[in-house]
């Protein structure tokens, strides 16, 4: 996660938020090798960068390889300002992958607990200095993939 630079014509630069939205965050993600419940974000929220704002308007379908696939304006057009950079978490913890019984959000260690071997077992979560288990509700296939890929 952090705040979205692109590298162009020998320099680095921001993206205005202008249209920004998670479609181009799912891009960002993809491009980057990231998985993930894509998020974009808008007013600075990673902070804002110095330099040129070298892209604005950008509006990916969501399906693009890359932002040079989506449309945008041209390379160093646009009307913004600094506090209205571009940001995208590509976290595979803030979408409905694993649901805890305790948060919302898993931030930080999985391990698997009680199996035979290290690769199976009870999924459990550190968050905010305990262990703790996670519901089973709408778990999936997916959700556990979600789990071994940290693994």
């Amino acid at each position: 996660e952090g705040r979205v630079e692109v590298y162009h014509d020998g320099k680095w630069g921001t993206i205005c938020d202008d249209q920004w939205d998670d479609r181009d965050a799912e891009v960002v993600c993809r491009q980057l090798g990231l998985s993930g419940t894509p998020r974009a974000l808008s007013w600075a929220h990673y902070g804002q960068g110095s330099g040129p704002i070298l892209l604005d308007e950008v509006q990916c379908s969501g399906n693009e390889l890359s932002l040079d696939q989506c449309k945008k304006s041209d390379w160093g057009q646009q009307n913004c300002d600094h506090i209205e950079d571009a940001g995208v978490s590509c976290d595979p913890f803030t979408g409905t992958d694993v649901q805890l019984c305790q948060s919302d959000a898993v931030k930080g260690t999985v391990r698997l607990a009680g199996g035979r071997s290290p690769s199976e077992g009870r999924v459990e979560v550190y968050y905010n200095g305990d262990w703790g288990t996670v519901c089973d509700d709408g778990w999936t296939d997916l959700s556990a993939q979600v789990v071994c890929r940290q693994l």
